[in-house]
């Protein structure tokens, strides 16, 4: 029931925001995984593996509602896009050498980062369509990418700001464009966490790598559902409310995967 719900969220904030939902879904299952007897250093990487798994029909769901409203620019989603894919498999090759404790602190910091950065930054107000700058799109795509799969996360969650505050891309461009890139950097990603994870011992079953099909299944089900619902509710908000839920929604669980509440003793 806890990742069918959290699915649900997921979903939604594909649709809502143009990130993957792997600041909710990674944390969730980390936690289910290690209430099953996993192991701390599998049961991260296979949350972070089953993420990109589940991104793929999702970010393209979300990609087709925003193109529906045309809020997709498809030549910078397919430039970089493609950079991603290369950035993304070198990220789920260095996960698979590093850490779950190390792991887990650069997700949460690098949440962190992100929500302040959103938060502190004030958006260009433009209503001006952003100019071509491929070569920025290709010295941005790699690097983000390649943290995106080291933590599990589609890209979106790291691009989406960068699209806003580098690229100056409207709010609802960036998120458009933004679920139309996820798709290869999940798939580069991807690739790297089913190869590395063949055979290492303490995978649940069934698996492929570090994906683990059940949880996969209960994940995409419900948030697939969810996401043309985050779509319709992202074109009637407007940029400024849009960017303060994203804000506060990373920041609190990069606060979460940190550890901070539980130091304070708070429970939530």
């Amino acid at each position: 029931m806890a990742l069918l719900g959290t699915g649900l969220v997921a979903g939604f904030a594909a649709g809502l925001l143009g990130v993957g939902g792997g600041w909710i879904m990674a944390p969730v299952q980390y936690w289910v995984y290690l209430e099953m007897g996993i192991p701390s250093e599998v049961a991260l990487k296979v949350a972070f593996g089953t993420n990109l798994l589940v991104f793929l029909p999702t970010a393209a769901s979300s990609a087709w509602g925003h193109q529906r409203r045309g809020a997709v620019w498809w030549k910078a989603a397919m430039v970089l896009g493609g950079c991603a894919f290369f950035g993304a498999l070198s990220g789920a090759t260095a996960a698979d050498h590093i850490a779950a404790s190390a792991l887990k602190t650069i997700f949460g910091a690098t949440m962190l980062a992100i929500a302040i950065g959103m938060l502190v930054v004030k958006p260009p107000a433009t209503t001006e369509e952003p100019r071509d700058n491929i070569w920025l799109w290709i010295v941005c795509a790699f690097p983000v990418s390649f943290m995106a799969a080291l933590t599990g996360l589609g890209g979106g969650l790291f691009m989406l700001p960068i699209m806003v505050l580098v690229f100056k891309f409207r709010m609802h461009l960036a998120v458009g464009t933004s679920a139309a890139m996820m798709t290869m950097t999940c798939l580069g990603g991807l690739v790297g966490y089913m190869v590395y994870g063949v055979g290492v011992a303490g995978t649940p079953s069934p698996s492929i790598g570090y994906v683990y099909l059940w949880a996969w299944l209960c994940l995409v089900t419900t948030s697939i559902a969810a996401v043309q619902l985050g779509v319709r509710t992202a074109h009637r908000l407007p940029a400024k409310q849009l960017a303060w839920v994203f804000s506060v929604i990373v920041l609190y669980v990069g606060l979460k995967m940190l550890g901070l509440f539980s130091w304070l003793g708070w429970p939530i």
